[in-house]
C-alpha cells in the first residue's frame, strides 16, 4: 500500500510538474491580454485628448488656381447648428468660402470679425460663407457662434469627415483653413491659417466677377 501510495504520490507530483507550465502559460497569457487592454485604453485616451494637435497651424498662405486647373469640390452634406440640412452643391452658381474652424483655436477667434465683415460685404455679390466646425464639442461651438455673432450657416463636423473629403483637391489640413469654391462648384483656392481681411475680400471679389461658364 505504501508503495502504491508513493507511486501515486510520485505520479501526482509528475502531473503537477507537467501541469505547472500550462498554468504559467495561462497566467502569462492573461497578464499579456490585460496589458494589451490597458494599452489600447491608454492609446485611445491619448488619441482623443490629442486630436486637436493633429492639425498644424497655417501661416495664412493663399493658393489660387486658374480655372483650367480646378477640381470639382466634394459633394459634402451635413446639418447646421440650427438643425437645417446642408449640401454644398446647393450653392452652385455662387462663390463659397468654406471656413474650417474650432472653438479651441486661437486664430479662429482672431479671424472671426474679419470673416463676419467680409461675408456681409460680399453677400450681395453672390458670395456665400459657410462655417465647418471640426474636432469640437457642440456646446463649445454653439457658444463660439453666439459670442462672435456669426451671421452665416455653420455645419458640425466633429470627426472631420467633411473636412477630409477635400483631400484630393486642396486639403484644409490647418485649423483654421478657408476653402474657396467657384460658381461651377470647383475648388478654386485655399487659405491655410488665419485669413487676411483685405486679401480675402479681393480674391472673393475676383471669383465673383468670373463668368458663370468659365
Amino acid at each position: 500500500m505504501r508503495g502504491i501510495s508513493m507511486s501515486g504520490s510520485v505520479t501526482g507530483g509528475a502531473g503537477a510538474l507537467r501541469a505547472r507550465p500550462r498554468v504559467l502559460v495561462a497566467v502569462l497569457a492573461l497578464l499579456t491580454f490585460s496589458a494589451l487592454l490597458a494599452g489600447c485604453s491608454s492609446s485611445s485616451s491619448q488619441t482623443n485628448s490629442s486630436s486637436q494637435s493633429r492639425f498644424v497651424a497655417g501661416d495664412g498662405s493663399l493658393v489660387l488656381l486658374p480655372p483650367d486647373q480646378r477640381q470639382p469640390a466634394p459633394d459634402i452634406t451635413g446639418t447646421t447648428f440650427t438643425d437645417q440640412p446642408f449640401a454644398l452643391n446647393a450653392y452652385r452658381g455662387k462663390v463659397v468660402a468654406l471656413n474650417v474652424w474650432a472653438s479651441w483655436c486661437a486664430p479662429c477667434r482672431a479671424e472671426a470679425p474679419a470673416l463676419n465683415q467680409v461675408s456681409r460685404e460680399l453677400e450681395p455679390a453672390g458670395v456665400q460663407f459657410i462655417g465647418l466646425n471640426t474636432r469640437d464639442s457642440k456646446a463649445s461651438a454653439e457658444a463660439f457662434i453666439q459670442r462672435f455673432e456669426v451671421p452665416y450657416p455653420n455645419v458640425w463636423d466633429p470627426d472631420a469627415a467633411l473636412q477630409l473629403a477635400f483631400r484630393d483637391s486642396l486639403p484644409p489640413q490647418a485649423i483654421p483653413s478657408t476653402v474657396l469654391v467657384d460658381k461651377q462648384g470647383r475648388v478654386a483656392g485655399r487659405v491655410l491659417g488665419e485669413v487676411d481681411r483685405t486679401q480675402l475680400r479681393q480674391v472673393l471679389t475676383e471669383l465673383a466677377a468670373e463668368p458663370a461658364g468659365q
